[in-house]
């Protein structure tokens, strides 16, 4: 789902500012990426070869992107950037030396990661949501972007297909048929919300309509 955001970061970089874009869902890939790949890891989870590359791919995506938002934000922005990171780093480490510490087989590791996984995927899929609030108040679909939802979607399918056809995976099948969910919301608030401001331009257009009357040389705009 990590290419999904360029199109955003292009509108950052171009207006040299974040606006009204929130880091939550960088941010919360970020570590759901981290926790899949150390789940991906052969003594956590054995025979996920792709968990591990993929994920790893997208968490370098995801810190390329937050270090464009970092440059771009405000004050506040940039420490709400860091404190989270720092946030996630701290508890990540803790989650690793204890499963690799006090947690012996893989079975007992995949467990405990995978719930984790779970639960960091799901926030991550339902992070753009935040949004929602902003988006069925201002009926703008403007700072709710399409590809990001779109892609929730389609990688929420794609992970689902692959932890039924892959040797079966609760962990992945779970948080990622939520993901598809989550990612057809968004899809549907995004149409719901476009069509209006589609109408309303029309609408506008419409209450602008310019006609003209020529009488004695001159043009009235009604």
């Amino acid at each position: 789902m990590n290419v999904s955001f360029r199109p955003t970061f292009y509108r950052i970089i171009k207006k040299k500012s974040v606006e009204e874009f929130k880091p939550d869902p960088y941010i919360a890939t970020v570590l759901n990426c981290a926790f899949w790949v150390f789940y991906g890891l052969p003594f956590v989870h054995p025979h996920s070869f792709l968990v591990v590359t993929i994920n790893g791919v997208g968490l370098v995506f995801e810190f390329v992107y937050l270090t464009i938002f970092y440059i771009y934000a405000t004050n506040k922005g940039r420490r709400k950037v860091l404190l989270l990171l720092g946030l996630e780093a701290l508890f990540f480490v803790a989650v690793a030396l204890i499963t690799l510490l006090a947690l012996h087989g893989t079975h007992k590791r995949s467990l405990v990661v995978g719930v984790l996984c779970d639960i960091f995927n799901i926030m991550m899929y339902v992070s753009p949501l935040t949004i929602m609030a902003k988006v069925i108040k201002t009926k703008s679909v403007e700072y709710m972007p399409f590809w990001l939802s779109l892609t929730n979607f389609l990688n929420g399918v794609c992970w689902t297909i692959y932890a039924l056809i892959h040797p079966f995976d609760i962990y992945v099948l779970v948080s990622n048929g939520i993901g598809a969910l989550s990612g057809l919301i968004q899809l549907i608030l995004y149409a719901c919300y476009c069509s209006c401001n589609n109408g309303e331009k029309n609408g506008g257009d419409g209450d602008n309509t310019v006609s003209t009357t020529v009488a004695k040389g001159n043009i009235e705009l009604v």
